[in-house]
């Protein structure tokens, strides 16, 4: 294992008490089965409060998150996420919040999350310079949903990383060093989850493979430093420039200061933004690594 990585195994040794493959697996399987029911339950119970046509227009505009409120409900589904998570570990693993977290995470999310928001804004008036770039929503729209979206954004990512970069990071770093086992295995789930060719169509696999690059990288700074706070913190300036700064337009663009305007499906129109996508998380892991000194 790489020297830079030596944090990783105080972190692993967290979960080392119970870190069976079944248990593992089996804590997955769980985490799912309770996030999918608590969705589910609560969409059924407001379905039955609804008349059908207005339900579906609600479902709609959930999916769509093209206007804030619906993006504020897709979000608002990550919370069952991170419950189903925190239960679960607690439940099987007998573990809780802080462990997943890690030591000093709270401080390297400060320290990583104030340099990023920096560079996100330094970055953001570029896109002035493209002409598929126009305005949006209103910047008083957005400034009267930020303190409802900035909470709900931050529960979203957390959810995320407590998965990915927490639960099963750790669970599989404490049975194997190989990176392939504790970065790459679930990294390309994360990956896979945002693979979708609806969306994409013959352009899918690239942006899940960035998610799964995405992954990698947040997985990299958690060995480097033994905590989730530096992946918190890219995992949500990347989030908060993509949703609410300059978004693609329909992909949850219901917050957005600014739109892309393009035709995603097109490997011509959307691979040099993908390519600037790659360019810019790149910049943004280094800026990280920079800031924290690992």
């Amino acid at each position: 294992m790489s020297p830079a990585w030596r944090p990783l195994a105080a972190f692993a040794a967290l979960a080392q008490p119970r870190a069976e493959l079944w248990r593992t697996a089996l804590g997955l399987v769980l985490i799912v089965a309770l996030y999918w029911g608590a969705v589910f339950g609560t969409l059924t119970l407001i379905g039955h409060q609804l008349a059908p046509m207005r339900f579906a227009r609600l479902m709609a505009e959930i999916s769509r998150a093209g206007t804030p409120a619906g993006l504020a409900m897709l979000l608002a589904t990550f919370v069952p996420m991170a419950l189903a998570v925190l239960a679960v570990t607690r439940a099987l693993h007998r573990r809780g919040l802080q462990s997943l977290l890690g030591p000093g995470a709270g401080r390297d999310a400060l320290r990583a999350g104030v340099p990023l928001f920096g560079l996100a804004l330094a970055l953001f008036p570029l896109a002035f310079l493209d002409p598929n770039v126009g305005r949006s929503v209103p910047p008083a729209t957005v400034l009267r949903w930020l303190p409802v979206m900035l909470p709900l954004l931050l529960v979203q990512i957390a959810a995320e990383e407590l998965i990915f970069r927490g639960y099963l990071l750790q669970q599989l770093a404490a049975r194997s060093r190989s990176p392939w086992v504790w970065m790459v295995a679930p990294s390309a789930l994360f990956g896979a989850l945002h693979y979708s060719p609806a969306e994409f169509g013959p352009m899918a696999l690239w942006p899940a493979l960035w998610a799964m690059g995405f992954g990698c990288l947040a997985a990299d700074l958690t060995a480097r430093t033994g905590n989730l706070g530096a992946a918190l913190a890219l995992h949500f300036t990347n989030n908060l420039s993509s949703m609410i700064l300059v978004g693609l337009y329909g992909q949850l663009d219901g917050l957005a200061l600014y739109t892309i305007v393009i035709n995603p499906r097109d490997a011509a129109a959307f691979g040099p933004y993908l390519a600037a996508d790659v360019a810019a998380m790149l910049v943004a892991w280094l800026a990280a690594r920079l800031a924290l000194r690992v």
